[in-house]
């Protein structure tokens, strides 16, 4: 296999004018990250009188010492809703996945520590995509619990879709993924149904409440007085109604448990023996990726560039390149596991969706991963592409992208616009994972395109209506439009709606797809004891 021969100069202007924008876009988002950390520290006296943990103290007990953890989708929510200051982010939820006694999981924790838990309408499209993980990746759920529930506040954008979140429970109960949640304070209501869906429950002595309705609207209701222990405190479920199979002194003794649970699962047994995998590392620097793709993003570069630095050896086999350049296909492996790869060196031609689209079928025949690195303008435009059949041939992308059965992992290093977005397996098109750099953006179209397309329809309905526009409203039209488009673009507002797992510094992009294909690779192994309707309590 050919090796990549890089040719950027790591010590010219360019390449340091494009680190330096670069480490400002990482220094910003993780600002932001420490910022929700400092947030939630702030209420450890609280918590300390109470005698409980942090939801991260709960978190750092559980996950096993030293063992990678990934967390995901970190800022969802940055400075939508009720966060007005972005130091409300996530959610309501920290969320990941690492290990525990040795067995990869999915796990969540309630961040008690802001606003009591409660769930914002991002938090619950943040649940369902982390359930959408678990799933497909074959994954089991510890969640540390202790929620307020639903934000009141926004009650009427979460109460309907909100039953999903059960049902993937029930389907997870159903497909053999074991589900161990630890209630460590209040889960009330809706709340009170998460505990009761998993497969294990552990509740903390003095601490867990579960009910469905409390005491205040226990009276209110029906006029029945009855306290907090009464209705739904953990002696009362671990003893009585059944709820809770196991009863826990304390938080770190209920992360115990959970520990011990897991540790007892045959979970890894049941997996077929892997192979030991060898592997040469890149030829140049993963520091090398920071100043790799430009800061004005109308220049270009040649994304072999970022493959020299991520896979094995530097080693890439470009599959049809002098068919179209301009889609860059091939093979490569990251840590010894082969795959394939998808990026972009100018729009979306007719000749590079017909390449693309048979490439993609080629992986799937193989049964090959598939990597997609965005920096796309979107799909070429003009006469010569439409009379080429630009639309029939990225119709066949897309297909190949939505039908393809291997693992599909994306990665947003630059502009994800238009079509290209969706031919190149952005969110809608359901990637296995999907994260960015922070300096990417997406977009239907450019801002300044946007405004531009709007002057010139509104220009043309004044003309058939035999009237003259004002310029000077053309002008605010125009500039307001691209301002509202530019704003909603950036890799800030794209992970705060979700539309990725999240941001990423570029330097950890390799360190991150070993993790990721090993996640994938395990789950395509894995045998599970499926049943009808999940483990039931009687």
């Amino acid at each position: 296999m050919a090796v990549i021969q890089s040719q950027i100069d790591t010590q010219g202007e360019d390449f340091a004018r494009n680190r330096e924008a670069m480490l400002a876009a990482v220094s910003g988002f993780r600002e932001i990250e420490q910022k929700l950390l400092d947030k939630a520290a702030e209420a450890k006296a609280k918590f300390d009188k109470r005698g409980q943990l942090l939801p991260r103290e709960r978190l750092n007990l559980l996950l096993d010492p030293g063992a990678p953890f990934l967390e995901l989708c970190s800022l969802a929510g940055y400075k939508l809703h009720d966060d007005k200051d972005g130091t409300q982010a996530g959610g309501g939820i920290t969320a990941g996945i690492g290990y525990i006694a040795g067995v990869r999981c999915l796990v969540t924790a309630s961040n008690s520590a802001i606003k009591g838990g409660t769930i914002s309408p991002t938090g619950l499209k943040k649940t369902l995509r982390l359930q959408q993980i678990a799933m497909e990746n074959k994954l089991p759920v510890v969640a540390l619990t202790e929620s307020g529930g639903a934000n009141l506040n926004y009650a009427a954008e979460i109460f309907v879709e909100g039953a999903r979140g059960f049902a993937n429970q029930a389907r997870m109960s159903a497909m053999g993924l074991p589900q161990i949640t630890v209630v460590h304070g209040s889960s009330t209501a809706g709340g009170a149904y998460q505990p009761g869906l998993s497969d294990y429950v552990v509740v903390v002595r003095d601490k867990a409440k579960l009910f469905l309705a409390g005491p205040p609207l226990l009276k209110a209701a029906t006029g029945e007085v009855a306290t907090d222990e009464e209705l739904g405190g953990a002696a009362m479920h671990a003893q009585v109604a059944g709820t809770a199979e196991y009863l826990a002194e304390n938080d770190a003794d209920g992360v115990r448990i959970v520990r011990d649970i897991l540790a007892l699962l045959p979970w890894n047994a049941q997996l077929p023996a892997r192979s030991q995998r060898a592997w040469r590392e890149p030829l140049y620097p993963a520091e090398d990726l920071l100043g790799l793709v430009p800061a004005d993003p109308k220049k270009p570069y040649d994304v072999r560039e970022i493959i020299a630095r991520i896979a094995d050896g530097s080693a890439f086999l470009d599959f049809k390149n002098e068919f179209d350049s301009q889609t860059v296909c091939g093979h490569l492996a990251i840590e010894g596991q082969p795959c394939g790869f998808i990026g972009n060196n100018g729009p979306i031609t007719p000749k590079g969706a017909a390449k693309a689209a048979q490439f993609i079928q080629l992986c799937d025949q193989s049964n090959t991963p598939i990597l997609f690195f965005h920096n796309t303008t979107g799909f070429m435009v003009g006469t010569e592409s439409e009379q080429n059949g630009v639309i029939k041939h990225g119709s066949k992308m897309i297909q190949a992208v939505a039908n393809a059965r291997v693992p599909k992992l994306t990665v947003v290093v630059g502009g994800s616009y238009g079509a290209g977005n969706y031919a190149m397996c952005g969110r809608g098109l359901d990637p296995r994972f999907i994260f960015a750099w922070p300096n990417s953006r997406t977009a239907v179209m450019g801002g300044a395109q946007a405004g531009k397309v709007l002057r010139i329809v509104t220009e043309e309905k004044h003309a058939k209506e035999g009237k003259v526009p004002d310029p000077k409203m053309l002008d605010m039209l125009e500039t307001a439009t691209a301002q509202k488009l530019d704003s909603q673009s950036g890799a800030l507002y794209g992970t705060a709606s979700l539309w990725d797992d999240g941001l990423i510094d570029p330097r950890d992009t390799r360190r991150l797809l070993g993790y990721l294909l090993d996640i994938c690779a395990e789950a395509d192994m894995r045998p599970l004891k499926a049943n009808s309707f999940g483990v039931a309590r009687f």
